[in-house]
């Protein structure tokens, strides 16, 4: 998930750090050159910091900052993503996450599935459609995304099509019910990237901002599910998510295929950050005080057969995955599509939202994960929940 922000909003434009300057950024884009692997994270915050103030850079610095992170790797570094990220979240518009409580007693927490993008297979949008059958299943889904970027529908792109507005943040007391998914529009929430945009267009490659979306949810999840397009940045991600004290489980996958979702064609390497709780004793992958466990899964697992990502493929726009969508969930729809087309797409969908549910904690395995979304769909409450988002966005 890319962060893309076009348009400037008012009332940005002010220094947040007065004492930062061309001059104060200069040492720091020197180091990067001169020595990038002991650009440490304190060095990404202090740059970052820089980068979101409008007066500390010139162009001509951001455009040579982001081509050194680019070409000496450095944009891959979990120290360095963790410290853009906290520098992110920092200045975001937070969104306020009332206190839940599901039937157990346990406190609901927020979860997220997301991927990096660019992995050019241009799937069905699989993990928007996964985020709302988790929430028919008992989630609590703070979707953060955006319009597409490498494929020909986002997240965005989709629930736009299906008539949700995707209004700016508002205030909201707690004793207001709040929807069981909701998607956060990554442009109203950082808006202090707004002035990035003409540059980051004008260079010829990705940038770190094409990695750091995921790690910056406003609503601060505790969980998430997170898709990787290249499998040498899966450990990155893992390490960089323990970096952030709110995390307390996470799943970042990678598709043999290059796939940022769990694959339904095959085999699907995982990155598991699971926090410790107290009195859990220590073991090997220990990062901090949580641990990473690296595993394979595949669609067996799920109780699922294999499909060959073909028949996943998404349609030639978001008004086409929307009609998809509404096959798929909606249980008073007309069905005019065959079985054959939506099977694969309602498995691929079956198993990404059996991740999401057990993360949140909601299942302790795959196939129970499998189970209770079929059952979200199956009985409408997948489609419940996307309805109660539509009429609380549009509210």
């Amino acid at each position: 998930m890319e962060i893309q922000v076009d348009a400037v909003p008012t009332a940005v434009h002010t220094s947040t750090h007065p004492q930062h300057t061309p001059e104060t950024f200069k040492p720091l884009l020197s180091k990067l050159i001169s020595s990038p692997s002991s650009f440490s994270r304190s060095d990404a915050v202090l740059a970052f910091e820089h980068l979101l103030d409008p007066t500390s850079t010139y162009p001509s610095q951001i455009g040579s900052f982001l081509t050194a992170l680019h070409l000496s790797g450095r944009e891959a570094d979990d120290d360095v993503l963790a410290g853009g990220a906290e520098v992110l979240r920092r200045h975001a518009i937070l969104v306020d996450v009332p206190p839940e409580q599901a039937a157990s007693g346990k406190d609901r927490v927020v979860v997220d599935i997301v991927g990096t993008g660019g992995d050019g297979h241009d799937t069905y949008n699989v993990s928007t459609t996964a985020a709302i059958v988790a929430a028919g299943a008992g989630a609590r889904v703070y979707k953060h995304g955006n319009r597409a970027s490498t494929s020909s529908s986002g997240s965005a792109d989709l629930l736009m099509a299906l008539g949700c507005p995707l209004s700016p943040p508002r205030a909201s007391s707690h004793q207001q019910q709040q929807p069981p998914f909701r998607f956060l529009l990554a442009p109203h929430h950082h808006p202090l990237l707004a002035p990035l945009a003409p540059i980051r267009r004008s260079i010829p490659h990705r940038s770190i901002f094409n990695l750091l979306g995921p790690l910056v949810n406003p609503s601060r999840p505790a969980a998430i599910v997170l898709g990787v397009a290249r499998p040498e940045l899966g450990a990155t991600f893992a390490r960089a998510l323990a970096k952030d004290e709110t995390m307390q489980r996470a799943w970042v996958v990678c598709g043999f295929e290059g796939l940022d979702e769990i694959s339904c064609a095959g085999p699907t390497r995982v990155w598991e950050f699971r926090r410790r709780e107290g009195g859990e004793e220590e073991s090997e992958g220990d990062v901090g005080d949580g641990v990473i466990k690296e595993f394979v899964v595949d669609p067996t697992e799920f109780g699922l057969q294999p499909h060959a990502l073909e028949t996943v493929k998404g349609g030639k726009g978001p008004e086409e995955n929307a009609h998809t969508f509404i096959q798929l969930l909606d249980p008073n729809g007309k069905r005019d599509e065959d079985e054959g087309k939506l099977g694969p797409i309602r498995d691929f969908v079956l198993m990404n939202t059996a991740a999401v549910l057990l993360v949140a904690g909601i299942v302790e395995g795959l196939p129970q994960g499998v189970q209770l979304a079929r059952e979200s769909i199956a009985s409408g409450r997948a489609w419940d929940a996307f309805c109660a988002f539509r009429e609380w966005d549009r509210a």
